[in-house]
């Protein structure tokens, strides 16, 4: 999903507008999450970006995306851009922890 969202409608209030945006992302995770995943593949990853424009986007984690909105609240802005796009995902093996008693 590569999208610029808008926040102004003459009819919908600013707030409805965001809502519908959570909703559509969460949805798309959804989504992504649930197609099968391809052989030797542990989960699927997400490359996320955001920004008030395309060019000025920034790299952030899935979990941040709530909070980027949340702040697009704050600051009252018209438009945003937000980008999340699937990826095969690897788990690592933690180290183990060295017993030093």
């Amino acid at each position: 999903m590569k999208k610029t969202f808008k926040l102004t409608h003459p009819k919908i209030k600013p707030d409805r507008l965001l809502e519908a945006v959570r909703c559509d992302v969460r949805k798309y995770l959804k989504r992504e999450r649930n197609k099968q995943l391809p052989q030797g593949v542990d989960f699927w990853d997400f490359d996320c970006r955001f920004g008030n424009i395309e060019d000025e986007a920034r790299e952030i984690h899935v979990t941040e995306i709530p909070k980027c909105l949340d702040g697009v609240k704050e600051e009252q802005l018209e438009s945003f851009y937000l980008e999340i796009l699937a990826k095969p995902g690897h788990r690592m093996k933690k180290p183990l922890a060295s017993e030093s008693d």
